[in-house]
C-alpha cells in the first residue's frame, strides 16, 4: 500500500479552466499552479525600461520579433505556461487570442521572492524548452546572470553597470547591449 500523497497535475487546459475567475497571478509549473507576487517598484523599473529598450531596438531595425512584458503568458508544454517578465517572441504564428505557444528566443526574468524559481526551476524549464537566451536580474545582489544556450550552459555574470551583449542580436550590423543600471 501507497502512502505517498498525491499531487493533482494540472493541464493547460485545466489550469486555464481553474483560474479563469480569479484576479491571482500565476503560473503552471510541472503541472504546479504558483502563484505570483506582485512585483515591487524596481522590479517595474528594471522590466519597463528592458521591454521599452527591446521594443525601440527592434523598430529601428526593423525586426521581424516583438518584445513582450508580463502578464503576457508563455506556453511551453501542456505542463508549463509560465508569465515571463520580458520576452522576445519571434514566431508571430505561435500566438493565440490569448498567450504565446512555444520557447520565447529571449526571457529575462527579475528576481523577487521567487529566487529558487527563477535560478532553478525556470532556468531548467527554459533551457529544455528551447528559448535561446536566458537572463535572471537580480536587484537584490545587483548582478545579472545570463544564458546563451546555443553557445555554452555556462552563464555570464554582469553586474548592474557593465553593458550585456544581447546574444541574439550578436550577429546584426548593429548589436545591441544593455546596461541594467540606465534602466533605472
Amino acid at each position: 500500500m501507497n502512502n505517498a500523497t498525491h499531487t493533482h497535475k494540472y493541464t493547460a487546459e485545466t489550469y486555464y479552466d481553474t483560474v479563469k475567475n480569479t484576479s491571482q497571478l500565476t503560473e503552471l509549473l510541472d503541472g504546479e499552479i504558483v502563484a505570483m507576487a506582485s512585483p515591487n517598484i524596481l522590479h517595474q523599473r528594471i522590466s519597463g525600461g528592458l521591454y521599452r529598450r527591446l521594443g525601440s531596438y527592434i523598430d529601428a531595425n526593423h525586426g521581424g520579433c516583438d518584445a513582450f512584458i508580463a502578464p503576457t503568458d508563455v506556453k511551453l508544454d501542456e505542463e508549463n505556461i509560465v508569465v515571463p517578465d520580458v520576452f522576445i517572441a519571434c514566431h508571430a504564428d505561435w500566438f493565440d487570442s490569448q498567450k504565446y505557444n512555444g520557447a520565447p528566443d529571449f526571457v529575462a526574468e527579475v528576481v523577487s521572492s521567487n529566487r529558487s524559481d527563477d535560478f532553478d526551476r525556470k532556468l531548467w524549464l527554459y533551457r529544455t524548452s528551447g528559448v535561446r537566451e536566458y537572463w535572471i536580474i537580480d536587484p537584490q545582489h545587483q548582478k545579472t546572470v545570463t544564458y546563451f544556450f546555443e553557445e555554452s550552459q555556462i552563464p555570464h555574470i554582469y553586474t548592474f553597470d557593465t553593458p550585456i551583449p544581447m546574444r541574439i542580436y550578436q550577429n546584426h550590423p548593429d548589436p545591441l547591449t544593455i546596461c541594467i543600471q540606465d534602466l533605472l
